[in-house]
């Protein structure tokens, strides 16, 4: 059995796909099977880039700016608390009194 590999775009071969599918002349079957993509792929690209403007098509990572900025400050939230957990613990440690000896 074959397996058919998945083909990624990048956001410049989408952008320059969807303007070529603007003109009116011609539909958008054509310009997919000219390109070779998949059926619904420009109706598929044109909706993602009404709804995500600029931010359309991020890459790879499937994630918009404002998706991997949270991504970032979420983890360092995580750095900071774990880093805070452990002074809390050190400040515990040191703050305990020395046991002191008596019958002298």
């Amino acid at each position: 059995m074959s397996e058919k590999k998945r083909r990624s775009y990048d956001s410049s071969y989408k952008l320059g796909a969807l303007r070529l599918a603007d003109d009116p002349d011609k539909p958008d079957a054509e310009v997919e099977r000219d390109l070779g993509l998949f059926g619904g792929a420009i109706k598929d690209w044109r909706k993602q880039l009404r709804s995500h403007g600029e931010d359309a098509f991020p890459g790879s990572g499937h994630q918009t700016l404002l998706e991997e900025e949270n991504r970032q400050l979420r983890r360092e939230l995580e750095i900071a608390r774990e880093e805070r957990d452990i002074l809390k613990k050190a400040i515990a440690i040191f703050s305990k009194k020395p046991k002191t000896s008596s019958g002298s």
